[in-house]
Formats: structure tokens, C-alpha cells, sequence
């Protein structure tokens, strides 16, 4: 299966709450996107990770996606190095994604800046010819896709261009919302964490409001890019 879009995330959320409103804007215009999970979020202080999974799942309906996988690396503690590299390589040579959106460049967590630049290396070294890898016993194509983008999570960083997507933020919101375990749910006996408070899931609109308020929208998502960012002429622009 060929995807136009690729995303990865350090845990299974996320890519939701990073760019959930663009991944629903994408796949409404008919694009293929898919995500890969690198860890499966056992050490999250919520829930468990055999209930992520299945929160996963469910998320993924609600954006419509045509895969969802998850690597199993281990949360906390996976490495940028050869063995991590080759997993996703294989990913993005199965997929063949024109764009790769992971996760931020800096962040609270340090597993999101990490996974940031493992992708981002991942992707480069994906178009190399010498490095085999194999699939079902086949060896497969080189392919590097034409585009690295990075979200924004908790970190208010400055995006390098925004997306408008206004119409899209209520499944943002309901896909984030489906990890019931994670975010505010005044029932719960669990431990309070930074995103289990009422501030943290209003903060998934209000911070996608005024992304979309200085660009004269609804709503809005940023990114940022490691490299310009081209148009064909002024009249893209908007």
C-alpha cells in the first residue's frame, strides 16, 4: 500500500494532538495517511499499554486513517542507532510516503525530540541504495520521501508554516478524546499528570484557535520544516 502521508509518534496519541485536525483535513481530500506508533506508551502514569492499543484503534477510525502500526519500541529508553533506524526505514520503504510528519523538534518529554530526529535520520538514510532491508523475505526499494515535517506539542514553538483547518477540529478533538485513559476525566481515581487536566484538552482548541486567528481562519495547525518551504507562485500564499 502507497501512502501519500506517513506519520510518526513516540506514543500513541501524539500524532492526534500534534496534527490530528490536518491528518482528518488530508484524508477528507482523499489522500492515503497512515501512522506509526514507536512505543507502545508503557510507561505512561494512566492506563496501560494494552489499553492505548486498543484506544489507538479506535482513534485511528475516527481520523479515517488506511494503517496504523506500532514498532514496540521501548518507552523512555529507545536510541537513534542502527537497529532503530533500520525498523523504520522498512516502514517508510513499505509505504513509500511523498511527506513524513513526526514529532517536534524540542519538547517536555524527551522521547518526542528523540523520536524527532531518529524519523528524520531514518528518512535520509531510506534513500540510500546499500542499505538492504527486506519485507516478507524480498528486498526492498530505496525511497526517501520529498518531505520532513514536524508538529508542534507542548512546547509553543514557532511554526515554520500553518495549516488551516478549520472544519476539521472536532475529530481532532474526538480522536484525542478516545484515549480516555490519558486526558481529563473527573471520575478517575488515577494520578494527575501535565495532560490529564481540564486546561490540557481545552488547550487542544484554544491553541488551534489562536494559530488560526493570526492567519485570519478558524482554526489552525503549525509545523516546522528542516529545510524552505517552496510555493509555485504568490497567489498560494494566503
Amino acid at each position: 500500500m502507497k501512502l501519500d502521508i506517513l506519520v510518526f509518534g513516540a506514543h500513541p496519541d501524539d500524532v492526534e494532538l500534534g496534527c490530528g485536525a490536518t491528518i482528518a483535513k488530508e484524508v477528507a481530500s482523499g489522500k492515503k495517511v497512515g501512522i506509526v506508533d514507536l512505543t507502545r506508551g508503557e510507561l505512561g502514569t494512566r492506563g496501560s499499554a494494552e489499553l492505548r492499543a486498543k484506544e489507538a484503534v479506535a482513534s485511528a477510525k475516527i481520523l479515517g486513517v488506511s494503517v496504523r502500526e506500532n514498532l514496540a519500541f521501548a518507552d523512555g529508553f529507545f536510541t537513534n542507532d542502527k537497529e532503530h533506524q533500520l525498523k523504520i526505514i522498512e516502514k517508510i520503504r513499505k509505504y513509500q510516503p511523498e511527506i513524513v510528519l513526526c514529532n517536534a523538534v524540542d519538547d517536555r518529554h524527551i522521547d518526542h525530540p528523540k523520536g524527532s530526529r531518529l524519523v528524520s535520520d531514518a528518512c535520509f538514510l531510506s534513500g540510500l541504495l546499500k542499505i538492504e532491508t527486506k519485507i516478507e523475505g524480498l528486498v526492498q526499494e530505496k525511497w526517501r520521501p520529498k518531505q520532513v515535517y514536524h508538529y508542534i506539542q507542548w512546547k509553543n514553538i514557532e511554526p515554520h508554516f500553518v495549516i488551516d483547518v478549520t472544519g476539521f477540529i472536532d475529530k481532532k478533538v474526538a480522536s484525542v478524546l478516545a484515549y480516555g485513559s490519558q486526558f481529563f476525566d473527573p471520575n478517575s481515581k488515577e494520578p494527575q499528570t501535565p495532560i490529564s487536566s481540564k486546561n490540557f484538552t481545552d488547550s487542544v482548541t484554544y491553541r488551534a484557535r489562536d494559530l488560526g486567528r493570526l492567519i485570519g481562519v478558524e482554526h489552525a495547525e503549525g509545523f516546522t520544516s528542516e529545510r524552505y518551504v517552496a510555493v509555485q507562485n504568490l497567489s498560494k500564499l494566503i
